[in-house]
Order: structure tokens, then sequence, then C-alpha cells
């Protein structure tokens, strides 16, 4: 009986250990992780693309010391949050475990708690957006329009590249031969 026991739970951590996984790569992609681009100078294509668009506006120094000021406020707010949120991760994560490796399935526990991690995804993505929306609207509307224009130029470029890149790995895999 105890070696039933330990099986099935030896079963549910290797059931589970793919959700957690994927769960915390998905969030890290969430969060600023970017995807490198083959073609000019290892462009990234992902959040952080846009930095050298801000480069190219003509900003005015109070601009700058506007933007610099908010980013430094964002980089404070990020500090002060991470070592909770490292904390909330942990417990989330332990408390997911126990869940699994439980004798009887919860499905309602699972649940729950799998909307509360979900909660605090959706949480951090409105605090990012609303950063960056202070920091986009330092621009003057014509700075606005022109950084548009520009980071649809950049996302079409990224979209040719990404274009590419699957079509040179689906010729790949074509030209594998069979065993």
């Amino acid at each position: 009986m105890m070696m039933k026991s330990i099986m099935k739970k030896s079963v549910l951590v290797l059931l589970a250990a793919p959700l957690a996984f994927g769960s915390a790569s998905a969030l890290a992609a969430s969060h600023g992780e970017h995807q490198k681009m083959p073609g000019k100078h290892g462009q990234k294509c992902g959040m952080g693309m846009e930095r050298g668009i801000w480069k190219k506006l003509d900003l005015t120094e109070t601009q700058k010391n506007q933007l610099k000021e908010l980013r430094q406020k964002d980089r404070e707010a990020m500090t002060a949050k991470g070592q909770s949120h490292k904390q909330t991760m942990k417990a989330n994560h332990e408390q997911m475990q126990n869940l699994v490796m439980a004798d009887n399935f919860d499905g309602g526990a699972v649940r729950a708690l799998s909307q509360k991690i979900a909660n605090e995804s959706v949480d951090m993505k409105v605090s990012f957006a609303k950063d960056r929306n202070e920091m986009f609207n330092v621009l003057t509307s014509e700075q606005k329009a022109e950084f548009k224009k520009l980071k649809g130029e950049q996302h079409q470029q990224c979209m040719d590249k990404w274009d590419k890149m699957k079509a040179h790995k689906e010729d790949r895999a074509n030209k594998k031969p069979a065993n």
C-alpha cells in the first residue's frame, strides 16, 4: 500500500513538473525576456526592442529628464517589490506542489490557486503597462505619431525575420533523412 502511494505521488510530480516549468518560463517571457533575432547587430524583438526608437525621437532635455525620473522610479518600485514577489512565487509553488502530491486531488483548490497566480500576473502586467503609458505621455503628439510609425516598422521587420527563421527551420526539418 505504501509503495502504491509513492508511485501515485511520483506520477503526479512527473505530470505536474512540465506544467510548473512551463508556467515559470511563460512568466519569465512575459517579464521582458526577449527573443534575439538574426540580423543587423543581433536586433532583439520583444518589449525592449523600442529602446532604439526613443533615441530616434527629438526629445527635449526636459523630456529626457522626465523619462529618466520615471525609469528610476520604476526601478526602485521593482526592487522593492522583487523580494516579496519571490516569496509569493515560492509560497505559491510550494502550495501547488502540496496539492499535486496530496493523497486526494482537490481540483477546486488547484483552480483557486491557479486563478490567484493568474491574477498576480495580470496585476503585474497592468502595473507595467501603466508605467509605460506614463513614459509615452511625456511625448508630444508629433513624437507619439513618430514613435508609433517607427514601432510599426520595427514590428514588421521582426515579423519578417520571424517568418524567415520559421521557413528556414521548416526547410531543415524537411531535408532531414528518414531513419
